[in-house]
């Protein structure tokens, strides 16, 4: 009989108060993760797209925030952000996330979110409690980085970067 292996998957999340330093704590906690897990080559896309997102639900609520980190078969990491705003920006939010508004160039915010079309293989944005009961429930906003990325499908919120 065969030794049936499981692939190197793990989940951590951490809810982070509203306070200014949350984003400090997401970057350490990603740190400490993906070096453990021996993840350097997607450590400084990762770390810095997680600390935009917990810097928005800081900015944006007056709530706490969520963040998990999953290594996922092939080798992808996906991370997630949940606050209680219910709004989905840009690129996260429904077609067309492709296309940013432009920024005038004086514009002291606004800049952070733009990194990821840079950074991430694919991304999205899902509201959550949409039902008269469950207002206040929020968003959750992901990204993924890392080897062999699996398709999107075009029914889902979210974007596939194209390679070249």
């Amino acid at each position: 009989m065969g030794t049936v292996s499981l692939p190197d998957t793990w989940v951590y999340a951490l809810r982070l108060p509203h306070d200014p330093r949350a984003a400090r704590v997401a970057r350490m906690t990603v740190r400490a993760v993906l070096r453990g897990h021996g993840r350097p080559e997607v450590l400084d896309a990762v770390e810095l797209l997680a600390s935009e997102l917990v810097s928005n639900a800081y900015r944006h609520t007056n709530g706490p925030a969520s963040l998990r980190l999953t290594a996922l078969v092939g080798g992808r990491i996906r991370v997630a952000v949940w606050d209680s705003h219910p709004r989905i920006p840009a690129p996260f939010e429904e077609p067309p996330k492709d296309r940013l508004p432009p920024l005038p160039a004086d514009a002291e915010c606004g800049r952070g979110l733009r990194l990821v079309p840079e950074y991430a293989d694919c991304w999205g944005g899902l509201h959550l409690g949409d039902g008269p009961l469950e207002r206040g429930a929020g968003k959750l906003l992901w990204f993924e980085v890392g080897h062999q990325p699996i398709p999107v499908a075009p029914s889902t919120v979210g974007r596939r970067k194209l390679s070249a």
